[in-house]
């Protein structure tokens, strides 16, 4: 980056600011450039989405309006076009469409289709909208609320609860939701890259996540983390990555070492990549994570992960990291 002012040189800075947002006020991290020559500020459109969606992300945490995910999420689970989406919680045409775009719902819409999420709560909102329907789509729906059923109150969504604990998402999840498959992948991709060790796939896991939300503030996985004696690592690690290697997305191999025995992450033989489950940007972080660190041994990653203030401020601390963390990252530019 150049100064827009006189070619030369420019120095990225961070400060907290206050912004209002529909009568409101949220504290963000504000990010900024500044002229080294003539100590002019200014932003970049990069710049201005980061701080935006900062604001929004807080906005939607604390009126309890679904993220863009958890909006097209709700939806596909049932099987809905947006305009049917639209006709059934009482919306108007294409609204649903652009919430899915990134338009930031009321308070009481937003609450609305979050309470359509419970397919239980949505029986309710179709048998109401019945008429919207013709019978073929209303009976196809069905169908798939019948199945969303079976899944809400399955194994996948107790092994979410008890493991992941991912329930709406915050600052503490990076504002993502967990999904199984996508945190399979992700693995996946590591191991088949890196072949790291399970603490320093820990330490892959967090650089990634908090890499990307330092530069698009949201994370990928949707993991909690705690900042334990050899770093941050996801919450309940043992348990999501046994529970991974049981559903065939990634191998572990013992390497014995003497004194102890270390496992190594190897490529499940069950599942092909699907690389198509992440976006551009996250596909870019997770390759810029795996160059990185790749060659260092685990004892390396675990001394640069120790100089990251998000453990220096939390280490011995059992709350979880708060993602803000990730814009003070030293470890990844």
């Amino acid at each position: 980056m150049k100064s827009p002012f006189t070619g030369g040189t420019v120095s990225l800075l961070q400060e907290s600011r206050n912004f209002e947002f529909r009568k409101d006020t949220f504290t963000i991290c504000f990010h900024y450039y500044r002229c080294d020559d003539t100590a002019k500020d200014f932003t970049t459109n990069e710049l201005d989405s980061l701080n935006q969606v900062q604001v929004h992300h807080k906005y939607r945490e604390k009126f309890g309006i679904p993220f863009i995910e958890e909006i097209k999420q709700i939806r596909d689970q049932y099987g809905l076009s947006a305009a049917k989406m639209s006709d059934v919680l009482g919306l108007g045409t294409n609204v649903y469409r652009n919430y899915e775009a990134g338009e930031m719902p009321s308070v009481a819409t937003g609450r609305l289709i979050r309470l359509a999420g419970d397919p239980n709560e949505f029986t309710k909102l179709l048998e109401m909208s019945r008429n919207v329907l013709e019978p073929y789509e209303y009976e196809r729906v069905k169908r798939k609320m019948q199945q969303s059923l079976s899944v809400h109150s399955g194994q996948e969504e107790m092994w979410k609860g008890w493991l992941v604990g991912n329930k709406n998402p915050n600052v503490y999840n990076g504002y993502r939701l967990t999904s199984i498959e996508k945190l399979g992948q992700l693995l996946q991709y590591f191991a088949s890259k890196n072949t790291p060790f399970t603490t320093a796939m820990n330490k892959l896991l967090f650089y990634c996540d908090f890499g990307h939300f330092k530069k698009y503030g949201q994370g990928i996985s949707g993991l909690y983390y705690k900042a334990l004696p050899r770093g941050p690592v996801p919450e309940n690690y043992g348990g999501i990555y046994n529970h991974l290697v049981n559903a065939g997305y990634v191998q572990l191999e013992e390497m014995d070492f003497g004194e102890y025995v270390g496992e190594k992450f190897l490529t499940g033989d069950k599942m092909e990549m699907k690389l198509d489950l992440f976006s551009a940007t996250e596909l870019e972080l997770m390759e810029k994570v795996s160059i990185r660190f790749r060659g260092l041994t685990t004892r390396q990653i675990v001394e640069m992960s120790h100089e990251e203030k998000a453990w220096l401020e939390n280490a011995g601390d059992k709350n979880r990291i708060s993602f803000e963390y990730g814009f003070n990252l030293k470890n990844l530019e």
